[in-house]
C-alpha cells in the first residue's frame, strides 16, 4: 500500500492526476492492477471534495471498475471506539454525527466528545479500507454536503448575447 498527502491552498485538480500516478508508480502499481476507488465523500472542503470525486468517477468509468464513496465520519467511525465523529468547519463549528442520523453543522464546543480525523494519509487509507469492504453494488460516490456552499452568483447582470442574424 502507498499513500501521500500533500498540504495545498489552490492547485489540487491540477496536481491531483500526477500525484496519483506518483503514488501508484511507489507502490508498483499501474491503472490496470486496480480493481475498485475508494474516494472521501466529505464532509470537507467544497472544491477538494468535487474535484476527488468526480477525479475517481471520471478513472472508474474508463478503467471499468466501481468506485465507492467513504463518508469522513464514517472513516472516523471505523477507527474510534468511543465519542462523536467530528469534522472541523470554519468558524468553530464541526460536522457530526451520531449513529442512525444525518451529518449536522454544530458548534464544536457543543461537542462534548468529539473525535477528529487522523492525519490526512490515515484518513486515506481508512477510506480505501472502507471502499473495500462495500457491497459491490454501492451507489456512485456523490459528495456529501450537509450545508450549501459559501458562493453566491455573481450581482452582476450577464452580458448582452448578440445575434448575428
Amino acid at each position: 500500500m502507498s499513500a501521500r498527502a500533500e498540504e495545498m491552498g489552490r492547485g489540487q485538480a491540477e496536481r491531483l492526476m500526477p500525484l496519483l500516478q506518483e503514488v501508484l508508480d511507489q507502490a508498483g502499481v499501474t491503472w490496470s492492477d486496480l480493481n475498485r476507488i475508494g474516494v472521501g465523500i466529505g464532509p470537507g472542503n467544497f472544491t477538494g471534495i468535487r474535484i476527488s470525486v468526480a477525479a475517481a468517477r471520471g478513472l472508474a468509468l474508463s478503467l471499468g471498475i466501481p468506485t465507492v464513496g467513504i463518508s469522513t465520519l464514517d472513516a472516523i467511525r471505523a477507527q474510534a471506539g468511543a465519542g462523536t465523529p467530528c469534522v472541523p468547519a470554519p468558524r468553530d463549528m464541526a460536522y457530526v454525527q451520531t449513529r442512525n442520523a444525518a451529518p449536522e453543522l454544530v458548534a464544536l464546543a457543543s461537542v462534548a466528545d468529539p473525535v477528529l480525523p487522523p492525519d490526512p494519509v490515515r484518513l486515506a487509507e481508512l477510506i480505501a479500507r472502507l471502499a473495500t469492504l462495500a457491497p459491490e453494488n454501492s451507489p456512485p460516490p456523490a459528495p456529501l454536503y450537509v450545508r450549501p456552499a459559501d458562493a453566491a452568483p455573481a450581482r452582476d447582470r450577464p452580458p448582452v448575447i448578440l445575434d448575428d442574424a
